[in-house]
């Protein structure tokens, strides 16, 4: 909850900082770094202020490494009045200086290309829209989160290093650009301007920041996933397993243009996160036929991520509509995931009939009520959270490499899940064998090695078997570990 402050607290935030400066400063004799937050209004300190804050602090701490520089000692303060850290450095004090107004003025980061497929907060109205479209030119401009940045340099003898030493520009305006002296002097912006800049420049930053880390841990995910060696049937670094059409290099190539499709399934989670979830779900298809078409041209025409396009990219639809510090709880993500797609089975089978079934999916729907990947992640992916994850979880806590766990939660997959991939091409009485035949081998060793692992693999392929289903929800294991572990 934010909460405002007095002009009484305020001065005693100001008061509490010199005394620690000084304290620093006569404990270790060295060059000071302080660091605040310019922000406008009585609300000084809020979830989103603090991200932008702790943005900072790495941006700070990275230049300084990038430098060569040693931090001697540094400590933060989290408080209503705001956020503050001090760091004593060892260097010259005119060095930091650069340093530190090369990140205030540094240029735009946080930029947004706006809404894509027609998304908008509300109705879809060609005046909404070409408002939108508007204030999407006006967000393009929009001022780096360096410049909320007040990073003040002391030197030991308490004296401050100004901008004007080292010939540096003055501040700008966040709102017009001039002198933000002369804005601040004359008051030519309303608190309330302020505040609504700031604001943006903040929500945009961690919107970017936010979307491009779930597009970075998706990518890795797909990649991990086809390098598991060895899984059944399947691709990976030793064969092609089940597949004539396909190699290692093909998913490499499926892989390397897939970054921006898992980042706009990002951004649609979030620009539509004021609407009921299963609206963002024509969204993120619209931006699927879109990669899919993308996947074609780098590998041929073979599909490789056919699968992962759906799974992984609805996964992060869900992330784009949770708040980033929720990531780390896989039971919301995938909860997020069934709110997606609530609805998603009964809409896409209805109507179906023998004579107008196409796909292998309608066709093993109509015969044996089988609702694949569909009915996996309208209930929340319950293979994943029930099987996959906790043996993955499981097999690294006991010592496995990431490696070895992720064929053993392929192999729990398998077994918690009807793989439809298995299905097109062994039959259902070959898949419900399989299921049972690794069933009782799991219940053995919940673990298999290598060489059992190998001789599943030549069964695969002497049956062309491949669990493809099974290997996309191994790739959203890696990607629910990846951010359960991310710091």
């Amino acid at each position: 909850m934010e909460q405002s402050v007095t002009l009484s607290q305020m001065l005693d935030a100001r008061e509490s900082r010199a005394w620690r400066q000084q304290r620093l400063l006569d404990e270790y004799h060295s060059p000071l770094i302080c660091f605040t937050m310019n922000i406008a209004g009585p609300v000084k300190n809020s979830p989103l202020i603090r991200r932008g804050f702790e943005l900072g602090v790495r941006r700070l701490l990275d230049s300084l490494n990038t430098h060569g520089i040693r931090c001697i000692h540094q400590e933060m303060i989290h408080e209503v009045t705001g956020n503050e850290a001090f760091f004593v450095a060892g260097a010259d004090p005119l060095l930091l200086k650069k340093i530190t107004a090369g990140l205030e003025d540094e240029a735009a980061s946080a930029k947004t290309d706006g809404p894509k497929n027609g998304i908008s907060p509300g109705n879809s109205s060609d005046t909404e829209n070409k408002s939108i479209s508007a204030k999407t030119a006006a967000l393009k401009s929009e001022p780096s989160l360096g410049r909320l940045f007040d990073l003040d340099v002391i030197r030991p003898d308490g004296r401050q290093v100004s901008r004007t030493e080292l010939g540096l520009p003055q501040r700008l305006c966040l709102i017009c650009g001039n002198p933000a002296k002369d804005c601040a002097r004359s008051r030519r912006h309303t608190v309330a301007e302020l505040q609504e800049k700031t604001r943006s420049i903040l929500q945009n930053t961690i919107d970017e920041i936010d979307t491009k880390k779930a597009a970075d841990l998706a990518c890795r995910a797909i990649l991990y996933e086809v390098a598991t060696t060895p899984k059944p049937g399947l691709v990976d670094r030793a064969n092609c397993g089940s597949h004539r059409d396909m190699d290692f290099f093909s998913f490499m190539d499926s892989a390397s243009v897939l970054w921006p499709y898992f980042k706009e399934c990002a951004e649609i989670g979030r620009r539509t996160v004021l609407r009921p979830a299963p609206e963002t779900l024509p969204f993120l298809r619209r931006a699927g036929q879109r990669a899919e078409a993308e996947m074609f041209a780098a590998t041929n025409g073979v599909n490789t991520h056919k699968g992962a396009i759906f799974s992984v990219g609805i996964l992060c639809g869900a992330l784009g509509r949770l708040p980033e510090e929720q990531w780390k709880n896989p039971e919301l993500v995938l909860d997020e995931c069934a709110a997606i797609t609530k609805g998603i089975v009964a809409a896409d089978f209805a109507g179906l009939t023998p004579e107008n079934a196409r796909t292998a999916g309608q066709k093993f729907y109509l015969a044996y009520g089988i609702t694949g990947v569909r009915g996996q992640m309208e209930a929340g992916l319950p293979a994943v959270r029930e099987a996959g994850l906790p043996v993955l979880r499981e097999g690294i806590a006991r010592g496995l490499s990431i490696n070895d766990a992720g064929c053993a939660a392929l192999l729990a997959l398998i077994t918690a899940s009807t793989d439809t991939n298995i299905i097109a091409r062994g039959g259902i009485k070959i898949w419900q064998e399989t299921v049972s035949r690794l069933k009782t081998l799991l219940a053995e060793n919940p673990y298999p090695n290598r060489e059992t692992l190998e001789t599943l693999d030549r069964e695969f392929q002497e049956k062309n078997l491949s669990p493809g289903g099974s290997a996309d929800l191994l790739a959203i294991c890696y990607l629910l570990y990846f951010l359960e572990k991310e710091k």
